[in-house]
């Protein structure tokens, strides 16, 4: 059955909400204790009050601003006034919304609102338009920066500016253009001043994104995806952008702000909807899913592949999905060297805004917490990440949330009018007072490409301490102290100004900013490192002589900070051998595009200094040997001198992820050894399997003879893999797996000729066409045939039901879309009233849905996974997806038919696109066809999952399969 999966800010009719993983909090400010009820417009229903926010005892939610002071607030900035600016997004997906429906300013273009608190009572009574501009349709991002706007909004990054000060924009300026999305939420996102003055934002993989910075660099990013809106119709992986690498998917991007430098900080994400910086430069993202279980927040190391696409973009993640594999790991693509760790795994949701919060005014234990929104599950999620290594632990907690704590939860998804199920946080900002404001979207559902409430109806929530009032400081920019004031305040792009400011004043201010090296604040100590590397050579002087720092996370903004200079080459030595991780990381990654002679002495350290199990440190040395492999891995094996069998973990996991052909022997060697763990035998093989090399191939033929069974079953796995894709010119596979045509598909063919003809009278037509209906092969000929217009009606109306139980699964599926068949109207609110028997149930998904779906651990896994389909659709949404399986297909499981040249046809989800295309039939075999042979290739309008009365299910069949789905344990 076809499961729609949840995208940010995506209206559908399917509720994706979830339930809340609240636990109870360790310390006291994150102690999820209900909070103070927040009033509001909206109704008051059985279930709760659907404007309370519950927030940790210490803190307290208010209203600041509602509907119709704005409406569909997509994103939010707040300026050194205290001011929230808002990106409206009135004409979000208007192709799939009468104009009737629509808001009065949707001709004139979406908006962005600037909303006040004037008198400082803690709620915004003023609303006024600062822009409405016809380039706008649903942007999806907001800076302001002094008297510069800037939005995002694809396929332009857009600078508004106020030369005069009056609330209205004097200039609009096309900042950056090219991006793909365009009215699509896998597309550009918000723009952030970084510690180091530069902008930093992202896209998502709405490709493709064909952008050319002020100075004339070109970016060149996109995958396979498409789909989405009827706008985003052509894409293609494997595009070189003019650093000669290919970029994939959705991006992390930095530029200078004269639009000038425009380079590449993260690729493969789906749609990570924010990135978010700390003022040591550390990145931070969330992201979200296909399927149901795996969103995800990370930390983001410069230059990480994100795993979602395979690295050229030319493979959806379920076509590289190995045996074994689980869905988080072959999803985010965790066993494939040269990709990120992905982080915490938040389960079903939505994510949309993030925020690292550095203040103290919410008391300093909220200090250092990461806040991402996670608008499918009506929460926002709090860490307070923790160095471990090179890299970070992420421990989730539920900071703030529509819905109480779990022990007072009720089962939602049995419950169709539950208002507090509207609660969407967009997006989160801190504010220059020091509070958090929580942007809601408020609708029923979240995803799916349309929109419920058709009123545009939103709200900002205010979170400060439980009495306490915090008010907005009066900033001076015009001196000293003023603007080291504002280089300290919490706001984001606010103390942006105070960096600008004091850049400006030069070397003169340089004694001000060493004093905040002392700060009790360490987030303070870290932007006055980042902005003394710019303050001429006394301030260049003063953070070079931070190198030697006792602290370490001086050391290591120090080290950024001169990186972002371009004056840390002379140091690279220096600092590999630094005994903090994380500087030897950053060591690793900025030796990517230096010569091997200039880098062998510190990448010579850090292998060294590898301790053989840190991910993050194993990827920065990855990083750091980009080109330059084999003589890296040359070094590794003299450093680390073993038999094959005897490896220690630094060079087994070295020689994974640098994957040198040099070592193609060795670690057949290493595969094939009884002696090695399997796990390790299993690694061993997958390195050769990313190795683009005739030896490669030879070895893994080699391995798949071997007389140990998962080294065979992985062996054989790997050749019938790559040799659609990276081994496809090393061999001639067509000769190498030529199969025998067996006496009864000769049968079939000669069945075939009398069906096809018209001379024949039509009863022997039909009687062929009915043997040939029971038989697998004959099956897969009679669907070719009625694609191809070769089978008339009066005979397919007269095999179809015995089509239908065809022996061949994709037979039946792939009939369901040609083939005629008697059904009846399913009504989903009759359903949803009917009392179910989920024992019943179970036993229809094994009967009728196992054979695509996993559940638990029944099930195949061709189709989407539902074990955890209970914490994302409620019982109608679920009716809903079940009974209209075509209304929004999930991304992934788009069906297509694709004709060759010499006239075959092929059913299924296309995996793979490029110079071989691979498709996954229902059956869940994948099929290989050379691109230059396709003749045409057509995406169906419906899903592969028939309809339930094509199953032969009724009213009572589908009540009780979705009572066994929403109540499993």
């Amino acid at each position: 059955m076809n499961i729609i999966n949840a995208l940010p800010l995506q209206r559908t009719g399917i509720l994706a909400a979830s339930m809340l993983l609240a636990s109870v909090f360790s310390i006291n400010p994150f102690r999820n204790n209900p909070g103070r009820p927040v009033k509001s417009i909206l109704p008051v229903t059985e279930a709760g009050d659907s404007s309370r926010l519950y927030v940790p005892d210490d803190l307290e939610a208010t209203l600041w601003a509602e509907a119709p002071m704005f409406y569909n607030p997509t994103n939010m900035d707040i300026d050194a006034k205290g001011r929230i600016w808002v990106t409206e997004a009135v004409n979000y997906r208007d192709f799939n919304t009468k104009p009737a429906e629509r808001l009065s300013h949707k001709q004139k273009g979406d908006r962005v609102m600037i909303l006040e608190d004037k008198d400082g009572d803690g709620k915004a009574e003023s609303s006024k338009v600062y822009v409405e501009d016809t380039l706008l349709t649903a942007p999806l991002g907001i800076a302001v920066i002094g008297n510069k706007t800037i939005v995002s909004c694809a396929p332009n990054l857009l600078i508004y500016t106020d030369t005069n000060g009056d609330d209205k924009p004097d200039k609009r300026e096309v900042f950056l253009t090219g991006f793909g999305g365009f009215d699509h939420d896998h597309s550009l996102h918000s723009l952030i001043v970084g510690p180091d003055g530069k902008y930093y934002f992202n896209t998502g993989n709405a490709g493709p994104h064909h952008v050319v910075d002020k100075s004339g660099w070109n970016l060149r990013s996109g995958s396979l995806y498409i789909g989405g809106t009827p706008y985003n119709r052509k894409n293609e992986g494997n595009q070189k952008s003019d650093d000669g690498r290919i970029w994939v998917g959705g991006l992390a991007l930095r530029i200078n702000p004269d639009g000038t430098g425009l380079k590449v900080l993260g690729h493969n994400f789906r749609n990570s909807y924010e990135v978010c910086l700390d003022s040591y430069g550390n990145m931070w993202q969330n992201d979200n899913d296909d399927q149901v279980i795996t969103c995800r927040v990370s930390f983001l190391q410069e230059n990480g592949n994100a795993g979602y696409f395979s690295a050229d973009g030319t493979r959806y993640w379920q076509a590289d999905r190995r045996p074994g594999q689980d869905i988080f790991t072959t999803h985010w693509h965790q066993e494939d060297p040269g990709v990120m760790p992905a982080g915490d795994n938040t389960g079903a949701g939505s994510p949309t805004g993030i925020v690292f919060y550095e203040g103290e005014q919410l008391g300093k234990n909220y200090r250092g917490t990461l806040l991402s929104c996670e608008a499918g599950r009506n929460v926002l999620f709090a860490y307070q990440p923790k160095q471990e290594g090179a890299g970070f632990t992420l421990s989730r907690r539920d900071l703030i949330s529509s819905f109480p704590k779990v022990s007072e939860r009720y089962e939602w998804y049995e419950t169709d009018q539950d208002y507090r199920k509207w609660f969407r946080p967009s997006d989160v900002a801190v504010g220059p007072d020091g509070a958090i404001y929580i942007a809601d979207w408020y609708d029923p559902v979240v995803g799916g490409h349309a929109m419920k409430d058709k009123k545009g109806y939103g709200r900002i929530y205010r979170i400060t301490p439980k009495g306490h009032k915090l008010t907005t400081p009066q900033l001076d920019f015009t001196t000293t102290k003023g603007l080291i004031d504002a280089l300290k305040n919490p706001a984001i792009n606010v103390r942006a100004l105070g960096f600008e400011g004091l850049k400006a004043k030069g070397e003169a201010v340089i004694p001000e900013v060493k004093g905040l090296l002392t700060a009790e604040n360490p987030y303070h100590q870290a932007r006055a490192i980042w902005l003394l590397a710019q303050l001429g050579t006394q301030g260049n002087e003063e953070v070079v002589g931070l190198l030697a720092s006792a602290n370490a996370m001086h050391r290591l903004t120090a080290f950024r900070a001169l990186k972002s200079v371009g004056k840390a080459d002379a140091y690279f030595e220096q600092m590999s051998k630094d005994p903090d991780a994380a500087v030897r990381r950053e060591v690793g990654i900025a030796l990517r595009d230096v010569t091997y002679n200039q880098a062998f002495a510190a990448i010579s350290n850090l292998i060294k200094k590898y301790d053989g199990k840190d991910p993050w440190m194993l990827e920065a040395i990855g990083t750091a040997a980009d080109g330059k492999e084999e003589k890296v891995y040359a070094y590794v094996r003299e450093t680390f001198k073993a038999d094959p069998v005897k490896w220690q973990p630094q060079r087994a996991n070295l020689a994974w992820r640098l994957h040198p052909v040099s070592a193609v022997e060795e670690l057949r060697i290493r595969a094939g050894s009884s002696k090695v763990p399997e796990s390790e035998r299993r690694r061993a093989l997958t390195a050769i399997g990313f190795i683009r090399d005739k030896k490669a191939v030879e070895a893994m033929i080699d391995l798949s003879k071997s007389t140990l069974q998962d080294v065979a079953t992985q062996a054989s796995y790997w050749i019938n893999f790559r040799k659609s894709n990276d081994w496809a010119d090393l061999r001639n596979w067509e000769e190498a797996t030529a199969q025998a045509m067996t006496p009864a598909y000769k049968r079939m063919l000669e069945l075939k000729k009398i069906v096809a003809d018209k001379a024949q009278a039509t009863p022997q037509r039909i009687e062929a066409a009915k043997e040939m209906a029971s038989d697998v092969n004959g099956g897969n000929i009679l669907v070719d045939m009625r694609v191809q217009g070769q089978l008339p009606d009066p005979i397919a109306r007269e095999i179809s039901e015995i089509i239908f139980k065809n022996p061949d699964q994709n037979v039946r599926v792939v009939a369901s879309q040609f083939f005629p068949r008697n059904g009846k109207v399913l009504k989903t609110d009759f359903i949803s009233r009917m009392k179910a028997d989920p024992a019943h149930g179970q036993k229809i998904f094994s009967a009728t849905c196992a054979a695509c779906h996993k559940h638990g651990k029944t099930g195949a896994e061709i189709g989407p996974d539902l074990t955890t389909i209970h914490k994302k659709f409620d019982k109608s949404a679920l009716l809903d997806a079940i009974i209209n399986p075509s209304a929004s297909m999930v991304f992934g499981y788009e069906s297509y038919t694709i004709v060759t040249r010499k006239g075959d046809t092929y059913f299924g989800f296309l995996m793979s696109d490029g110079a071989n295309v691979v498709l996954k039939d229902a059956a869940g075999q994948q099929h290989t066809i050379k691109a230059d042979q396709i003749k045409s290739r057509e995406k169906m309008p419906s899903s592969l999952m028939p309809e339930p009365t094509a199953l032969g299910l009724n009213e009572q069949d589908l009540a009780d399969l979705t009572g066994y789905l929403l109540n499993f344990k």
